[in-house]
């Protein structure tokens, strides 16, 4: 057992862009929702992805199954995470990628604001900074308030939250947290279960109760299940199949799932996308303003530009969970593969603007040992949203997260090893 990987002391952060990212938290959990409840925008604008690439195809046809048998989802619950950069040169707060699976961490970061408040209090002498610039960060009981409550609209007293979890889980503590605060706050009970197990141990009663090794389930919270590595075989995806059948609450439910994906991301992107989701020119514009450049691959003048300068793009794929990304020269040569190929499986991917935040210098604990490092940061802000049918209960900004990271690192997971966790102060 290790301790988080974490920066001793805070991140600073401009005001007006922390403001920003917290005012577009709600538009964009009603965008999710929204995109979510169309279908066919879904199928279509996967339907290239889906050929060339076996896992978004397994969604898409869980999907499919739902759509056919008129499954409407009544109470739906988002716990999302939109991840921000700061670009130094053109200073606009770009979005990374908005999360609507697993969105992890909102048990440790607000541990760590709580830990740096407390360093700064403790050696203000040393350190000139002032411990309220650290924003209150809630998340996990924010993200608690809102599973207990999407629990309470499921209307069974007897029934339990059960947590999707890998076999194998580094990060556990981060979900005992949010258990905890079930626990203490909402008296509800939580179960941990793996695909596998949901396999073994699950059934869906006549009247769509899913039953859990004899427990009834009212909300299904996934923390596993966003990558292929998840599902070893035919039995995690038939338990997929059998959560997505049931009437308990999805967190996400396959649609929320597949809004979150990399190529709706890009989609939602081109001109007059959003207006077939959001009515209000204002939210509209704001959301606009944090978009990077996103293209998908079939845009040849733009693939062109990335093989002659591959520096200023990333290509991404349909994966979730750090580590899958293509930087730099990889990206000339993944390119031109796929040209020689040709084969289709372009799809599979997007190319999107590369950011060039600021580089600062942090100092880094990993595993007891402590270094200084030049270093690059990236915002998350956790988003809360619930509905019943019509009636919207929850929709709100709920905490953040900073992770930061060394500056010649491209990729930013703390799971995966390659991020700390962090805290931000305002200036």
């Amino acid at each position: 057992m290790v301790h988080a990987p974490v920066a001793l002391i805070p991140m600073s952060f401009p005001e007006s862009h922390w403001k920003q990212a917290c005012e577009v938290a709600p538009i964009f959990n009603e965008l999710v929702d929204r995109v979510s409840q169309d279908g066919e925008f879904l199928q279509q604008s996967l339907s290239r992805t889906r050929k060339v690439d076996p896992f978004t195809s397994r969604l898409l046809e869980i999907h499919s199954k739902m759509l056919e048998i008129n499954k409407i989802e009544e109470i739906r619950l988002g716990l999302h995470r939109s991840d921000y950069m700061l670009d130094e040169q053109t200073k606009l707060l770009l979005q990374i990628e908005l999360n609507t699976i697993s969105s992890s961490f909102p048990g440790l970061s607000c541990l760590v604001s709580e830990l740096h408040r407390s360093l700064l209090q403790q050696y203000r002498e040393d350190i000139a900074s002032d411990p309220n610039r650290i924003p209150a960060n809630n998340a996990v009981n924010q993200f608690a308030e809102a599973l207990a409550k999407a629990w309470n609209e499921y209307g069974d007293p007897r029934a339990v939250i059960m947590f999707v979890v890998q076999a194998e889980e580094r990060n556990m503590y981060d979900q005992h947290w949010l258990s905890a605060s079930l626990r203490e706050r909402h008296q509800v009970t939580t179960i941990r279960k793996t695909l596998a197990e949901i396999d073994a141990l699950g059934e869906l009663q006549q009247d769509g109760t899913l039953v859990v090794d004899g427990q009834a389930v009212a909300v299904i919270y996934f923390r596993a299940g966003y990558a292929p590595s998840d599902y070893n075989s035919e039995s995690e995806w038939k338990a997929r199949l059998l959560m997505e059948q049931s009437h308990a609450v999805k967190c996400p439910s396959i649609s929320y799932h597949l809004a979150g994906s990399k190529k709706i991301q890009q989609e939602l992107a081109k001109p007059n996308v959003l207006e077939r989701f959001l009515e209000n020119k204002d939210d509209i514009a704001k959301l606009q303003k944090c978009f990077a450049g996103l293209w998908s691959l079939d845009e040849s003048d733009i693939v062109k530009d990335a093989i002659d300068r591959p520096e200023l793009y990333v290509m991404k794929p349909q994966r979730e969970g750090g580590g899958n990304n293509i930087y730099g020269e990889d990206v000339r040569d993944a390119l031109l593969k796929l040209q020689k190929e040709g084969t289709g499986s372009d799809a599979a991917y997007i190319l999107m603007q590369r950011i060039f935040p600021k580089i600062s210098h942090s100092i880094l604990m990993q595993e007891g040992i402590s270094h200084k490092e030049q270093t690059i940061s990236e915002l998350g802000i956790y988003g809360t949203y619930l509905r019943n049918k019509t009636e919207v209960l929850i929709n709100q900004q709920a905490g953040y997260l900073m992770r930061t990271k060394v500056s010649s690192s491209n990729e930013g997971g703390v799971a995966a090893g390659f991020a700390v966790l962090d805290s931000i102060y305002l200036v």
